[in-house]
């Protein structure tokens, strides 16, 4: 079987490729690299994919890519490619959420509409939700995005079910929360308290720290992907959570103990965008994907430190060897 992965040099993406090559799928990794995060931190998750002779990368946009002949010799697509990012989306930035949100996953499908594949999964976001009343969030609790980079993947996954109901085009789309654990954005939370707890600088904490999330260790993630694509029912959306919900504050004395280091706070102001709660209901995922959550929060942690204090150290022996200073 071969499948393309869109966003492949990304956090999920990546993952998600090492994944299905040793289940023995050959996979086509395409990512344009933008430079939202450090590129190197993308080639590096794509080194150990590209020692695998059936990974097939391409450093391309989805929005120029002549499409045609890689959707005629896959069978799946997963498509993780997007702009991301809550609080970046605002202001003239709203341009690449655009252009790597909406128009290239338009493209994408306006391709894929007469081809004969088995299925795409389109990873949205929990982001879709915004100040939605309902906790735990369902598949048919109100939208209420109150981030660009929300409507933008609210966007997508419409694009998807209009192309599903009008040309029958095998989409299932699943909404992720908040996904951590080794290889995570160095934009999003975990990787940056972790960081910054090895730099010994502070942690800044939007708003009093009340703020309440459902976390996804990314095994979990690319377990419902799989399933999605194997097993979804067609035109079907999806919430993937963690099946726990945690307060942002609470969870400091356990990085404390992670790390046997001080956890420095610093509190600075609620960012514009940012959903006060998430908490997803995943009774539909576990009857139709047979999806459970299988990692402890504080297992995924552990392994998310690991990662973090490994990826600064030899970067920082790296720059020491060749008199790179920063």
């Amino acid at each position: 079987m071969k499948v393309l992965v869109t966003g492949a040099a990304g956090f999920i993406g990546s993952r998600l490729s090492r994944r299905l090559l040793d289940e023995g799928v050959d996979v086509w990794g395409v990512d344009c690299l933008t430079d939202y995060y450090p590129r190197w931190i993308k080639r590096r998750n794509l080194a150990p994919l590209l020692t695998d002779r059936r990974f097939k990368f391409i450093e391309a946009d989805l929005n120029t890519l002549p499409l045609g002949r890689i959707l005629s010799s896959v069978e799946a697509v997963y498509h993780l490619a997007a702009q991301a990012g809550v609080r970046a989306s605002w202001g003239k930035s709203f341009a690449s959420y655009l252009h790597h949100n909406i128009a290239a996953t338009q493209r994408l499908l306006e391709a894929a509409k007469d081809r004969p594949l088995r299925k795409i999964v389109y990873a949205s976001s929990s982001s879709v939700y915004g100040l939605t009343p309902d906790l735990p969030m369902t598949e048919t609790s109100p939208l209420l995005p109150i981030s660009p980079y929300g409507v933008t993947k609210l966007a997508a996954e419409q694009l998807g079910f209009l192309y599903h109901k009008n040309f029958g085009l095998p989409v299932v789309s699943l909404r992720f929360f908040t996904v951590y654990g080794p290889g995570q954005r160095p934009d999003m939370a975990f990787h940056k308290f972790f960081k910054a707890i090895l730099e010994g600088r502070e942690i800044p904490v939007f708003g009093d720290g009340t703020q309440t999330r459902d976390f996804t260790y990314i095994d979990d993630i690319t377990s419902a992907l799989v399933s999605a694509e194997r097993n979804g029912p067609a035109g079907e959306i999806y919430n993937i959570g963690g099946g726990h919900r945690e307060q942002l504050s609470s969870l400091f004395s356990c990085f404390g103990e992670i790390t046997g280091r001080p956890v420095k706070t610093r509190r600075v102001e609620r960012q514009k965008g940012d959903a006060p709660h998430t908490f997803a209901s995943i009774t539909k995922a576990r009857r139709d994907l047979d999806y459970t959550p299988r990692t402890a929060l504080r297992d995924g942690l552990e392994r998310e430190w690991a990662y973090v204090r490994n990826l600064y150290e030899k970067r920082r022996r790296s720059a020491g060897s060749q008199g790179i200073h920063s």
